[in-house]
């Protein structure tokens, strides 16, 4: 059966409340106001740090005081995974119908290691992946082929296909040299014309994988 590699923030799971509470708790300690989820939505998709950064920018703030931020958003964000983050539709469901078939499975995702598996702990995903790499697993994260590289290798493969939901998701997969899926519902910010299927519910995803690999050439 085919690898597949996941994307987890806007793919697997809609972390975007609890993501968007960690940045008003943090603005809240400097004084200032929240921002409203469509903006911080916006920010999400280059991992913890460049999002603390870009709303440093967009508020005009210090970049003296990124590393103290960012150290707090993750605090926060490791303590307190899933108070607002649930999986997508049917994501449970379908993850263990692909295990059983007999697909390898690994995360490929730009949040740091520690909050993605206090994440995938706390909403019962991690007995699906095997391999599992961060946004500081490596010197790089995506959308350099890194990430996606190390996963295959961990999976101990030299095919798959990465599953995502943004252009950093494409990017990498495309950098790596493999097919990309696009899930429609999680946070990108444009179209992806080279996805090579695209998903909205993941009750699907089972029967579209099965027409990928009878179309495979």
């Amino acid at each position: 059966m085919t690898p597949l590699i996941f994307d987890l923030d806007g793919t697997l799971i809609d972390s975007a409340p609890d993501i968007c509470a960690a940045v008003a708790q943090m603005l809240d300690s400097q004084g200032l106001p929240p921002l409203d989820l469509g903006t911080v939505t916006g920010f999400i998709g280059n991992g913890l740090p460049n999002l603390v950064a870009r709303v440093i920018d967009h508020l005009g703030l210090s970049m003296g005081d990124h590393a103290a931020l960012t150290a707090q958003m993750m605090r926060r964000y490791t303590d307190e995974p899933a108070t607002l983050t649930k999986p997508y539709d049917h994501v449970i469901a379908t993850l263990t119908q692909l295990q059983m078939a007999g697909h390898p499975m690994a995360i490929c995702t730009n949040k740091a290691l520690a909050p993605t598996h206090a994440a995938l702990n706390a909403l019962n995903l991690s007995q699906f992946f095997s391999v599992v790499i961060g946004g500081d697993s490596l010197a790089v994260n995506k959308p350099d082929a890194a990430p996606c590289l190390a996963a295959m290798a961990a999976l101990n493969t030299q095919t798959a296909l990465f599953i995502g939901d943004s252009e950093v998701d494409a990017a990498c997969a495309d950098a790596a040299g493999v097919p990309f899926v696009l899930f429609t519902k999680g946070y990108r910010k444009t179209e992806i014309p080279s996805a090579l299927a695209r998903f909205s519910d993941y009750a699907d995803l089972p029967a579209l994988l099965k027409t990928l690999h009878q179309t495979a050439p």
